[in-house]
């Protein structure tokens, strides 16, 4: 049976920010599994609902990933595969999680791109042999640059230039059209300078810096 494959598109998606990050529920231990299963002593989320992970996995740590509800005392972290112990050592990924809420929209977004995320390599140039080696040790810091038109009475814009301000950290939502959705966390930056340009829209610049991971789901 041939491999059903979805592919989705930029034209629709919908931007949200949200800063409203809920108390921290204590996790007192997450599980070598795929998906990672924590335990919360009465975390009461739901399926489906973004929290912020501060763990002390570093793969796992500063992202927004959804939840499926398990028990009222534990839930699965979906697209967490903590398997590897190399990297997801036994007994460390514990931390806290805040569910994040009253996600605002990106007002007259008119273009929008991302940066960063690509594999990281070291050379390694050995005496004894005439060939480098080129070894994966990271991956490149992310961003999400957008272009927006210039509205300087929109109370939305106003409120991302205060948070760039403060350098407010916010949790970041992206919804595809055919419900995909993709998450992050980090800091809003948002420019006051307009773009200027005969013929087009006055223009003005925001971004995202991401502090860990940007995850995906499907609808």
């Amino acid at each position: 049976t041939p491999t059903t494959m979805a592919y989705y598109y930029p034209e629709g998606s919908k931007v949200y920010y949200s800063t409203t990050f809920a108390g921290a529920k204590t996790v007192s231990a997450v599980t070598n599994a795929n998906p990672a299963v924590a335990t919360s002593t009465s975390h009461g989320y739901v399926d489906l609902d973004p929290v912020l992970f501060n763990s002390g996995w570093e793969d796992a740590n500063n992202t927004i990933w959804e939840v499926d509800q398990q028990t009222a005392d534990t839930f699965q972290i979906e697209g967490l595969d903590s398997s590897s112990t190399t990297y997801y050592p036994a007994g460390t990924g514990t931390g806290t999680t805040q569910l994040v809420s009253a996600w605002t929209e990106v007002p007259q977004i008119l273009d929008i791109s991302s940066t960063g995320g690509g594999p990281k390599y070291g050379t390694v140039s050995p005496l004894g042999r005439r060939n480098d080696i080129k070894t994966p040790i990271g991956f490149e810091a992310m961003s999400i640059d957008m272009g927006l038109g210039y509205d300087a009475t929109n109370a939305t814009w106003q409120a991302m230039l205060g948070i760039t301000r403060t350098f407010t950290k916010v949790a970041i939502k992206i919804v595809v059209p055919g419900g995909g959705r993709l998450y992050g966390y980090g800091n809003l930056i948002a420019s006051e300078m307009v773009e200027i340009s005969k013929g087009n829209a006055l223009k003005v610049k925001a971004a995202i810096s991401l502090d860990g991971r940007m995850v995906g789901y499907g609808a």
